[in-house]
């Protein structure tokens, strides 16, 4: 039975993005027992090995402004974030996780190409970035800013955002120097996500920041406690998005009010992609309390919203921004997660489909294990099983705290609330000790479409995906070279875990590292067609992904048992075309552009 409309809107965003910490047990615990019959046919493996690898870091959440630390477990319930990048410029990649306690440091692992990591944030000048009137960290996001051949990185925070500059090249030694103030990205934002595009294809990355509670609003010293969302399906009183243009020499200026439609939802998540097919990267954007977006590139003179692209289907909890091609047709679908709860509150997660090109816009497909994943926050497409089919892995559950006792009916106190009642936060229900959609297990949906259906099966416990913890970002990598994609995972108030995968040794795959010369060197952005067999398959070089996250740059496909890939279609941001064909299996190519 459908939840009450109270009941709907006490659920739909109370608790989106507004954030908690949570109460770990200080262990992994097994989900289900694994079924015998679940387990056949799937023909990958995967095993934690975080310890072993040398990956000890643990979330802690931030501490606010005491009036509010009776739901302080929720607006403080974000900042556990993972990036995949080669820092050091080795051509391996390396991992960056953040905290969000004041005093606590940030961890940069280098990847020592033996199988292990080792913590160099400290002497690299990337470990105390939670400063007192600077702001506390949510995550971060890595490219090559100007060109000159090594990664520089933007960490977002509830405060001023931290523009930092690599200067390994100059120096000769891995250092990050903070340059955010003569950068011109020094604002105050609460902000819970960002990206690179080369929005104008100039060939230099810009900057988009997505904003969550208002800029006006400092979270440890208050003017007002009338600080939350004005509505759960509707809300417009969160903060600004922004967008910065590239001058070069890592200057950007400020274009949001000529270049992006007034925005004031609550976003949490954005993805840069070309999905209509004009050669221009769009962006697509998922918002709390209320329904997603898609912002159409004019050419670079500017973005403006797409309308009447089936995204206004309903209004949900929008968290997390996964791109892939579910059926290799070619064009890349989405995927959004949103909050899932028997008996209170049921949004369902999105898949859409692309019609862009044919007119039709976006087709929401998501039914069975794809829809319902419980309370749904980081998500990502990658190939497990390297079978030619993008599966996906999603994760769940917002506050882990005393199994016996649960916070949801509290919320429904506040079910159809707006205005004032609402949006001061001396009227939300203390929570306490009470769990909210806590212990919930991650999934991982195995890829058996095909062209003309979407299907996807849950086999997280028979691959031994199986941990409780609050999950909020996954990024994926081949950070073994091991021809196979691994999975980091950032939990909320507990570790970092790092799920080493095995796939069956006769599964064939295939890699790409695309640089730019035209375009941006990372070639962020460029838009791939792989064709091996009766086999086509889309993909894309994004910056950030997921919530809070970043993959490895580099492009994975498997093949199945495919001894070589037929061919490469390649569009890269500067509009250059460029195709090679019969390319090797087993093998990682770096391909540049003409």
């Amino acid at each position: 039975m459908a939840p009450s409309r109270n009941l709907r809107f006490a659920t739909t965003g109370l608790f989106l993005g507004l954030i908690g910490y949570t109460f770990w047990q200080g262990r992994l615990v097994p989900a289900v027992r694994e079924d015998a019959s679940a387990k056949a046919g799937v023909s990958f493996r995967l095993t934690e090995r975080a310890a072993e690898m040398g990956l000890a870091f643990r979330h802690e959440g931030a501490q606010l402004d005491a009036r509010i630390r009776h739901i302080e477990v929720q607006v403080a319930g974000l900042g556990a974030a993972v990036s995949a990048f080669d820092a050091d410029g080795d051509g391996w990649c390396d991992l960056y996780a953040t905290t969000s306690a004041f005093g606590k440091p940030n961890a940069l692992f280098l990847n020592q190409r033996n199988g292990r990591f080792i913590d160099a944030a400290s002497e690299t000048g990337l470990a105390d970035l939670n400063i007192p009137g600077r702001g506390a960290s949510m995550g971060s996001v890595w490219a090559d800013l100007d060109n000159d051949g090594d990664t520089d990185g933007l960490l977002y925070r509830y405060g001023f955002p931290a523009l930092l500059k690599n200067e390994r090249i100059e120096t000769g030694k891995l250092r990050f120097r903070e340059i955010t103030a003569e950068s011109g990205l020094e604002r105050w934002m609460n902000s819970n996500g960002a990206t690179f595009l080369d929005f104008d294809r100039d060939g230099l990355l810009d900057v988009f920041t997505t904003g969550y509670f208002r800029e006006q609003i400092d979270l440890w010293n208050l003017k007002s406690t009338k600080i939350m969302q004005e509505s759960f399906e509707f809300a417009k009183n969160g903060g600004r998005n922004y967008l910065f243009r590239n001058l070069g020499n890592l200057r950007f200026e400020d274009v949001s009010a000529t270049h992006l439609p007034a925005n004031s939802r609550w976003t949490l998540a954005a993805a840069a992609a070309d999905f209509d097919g004009d050669g221009w990267q769009d962006l697509y954007i998922a918002n709390d309390y209320g329904p997603e977006e898609l912002l159409l590139n004019r050419k670079g003179e500017g973005f403006e919203l797409a309308r009447g692209v089936g995204l206004e289907e309903s209004s949900k909890s929008g968290m997390s921004v996964a791109v892939g091609d579910v059926q290799g047709t070619g064009s890349l679908a989405v995927y959004v997660t949103n909050i899932s709860k028997t008996g209170y509150l049921f949004q369902g997660n999105n898949l859409r489909l692309n019609r862009m090109g044919g007119g039709a816009g976006f087709v929401n497909v998501a039914e069975g294990e794809v829809l319902d994943c419980g309370w749904s926050w980081g998500s990502q497409f990658g190939d497990f099983d390297n079978d030619g089919r993008p599966d996906l892995i999603v994760l769940n559950g917002f506050v882990s705290a005393d199994k016996d006792r649960d916070y949801w009916y509290a919320m429904t106190k506040l079910g159809g609330a707006q205005g004032d009642l609402v949006t001061d936060a001396v009227n939300w229900p203390d929570q306490g000790t009470r769990s909210l959609s806590g212990y919930e297990r991650s999934r991982l949906l195995l890829n058996e479409s095909t062209a003309r259906r979407v299907k996807f099966r849950d086999v997280a416990p028979a691959a031994g995906l199986t941990d409780l913890l609050d999950g909020r970002a996954v990024a994926l990598g081949d950070f073994r070279h091991a021809g196979a994609l691994d999975a980091v995972i950032a939990n909320q108030r507990a570790p970092l875990l790092y799920y080493e995968n095995s796939p069956a040794p006769d599964r064939r795959w295939i890699q790409f590292e695309l640089v730019g010369t035209r375009s941006n060197r990372d070639a962020i952005g460029t838009h791939v067609e792989a064709v091996f067999g009766e086999n086509r398959l889309a993909a894309v070089v994004l910056a950030a992904s997921g919530f809070c996250a970043q993959n490895e740059r580099m492009l994975h496909f498997g093949l199945g048992s495919a001894a070589k890939l037929d061919e490469l279609k390649i569009r890269w941001p500067s509009g250059a075309e460029q195709t090679l064909r019969n390319l090797a299996a087993g093998q990682r190519h770096r391909i540049e552009e003409p």
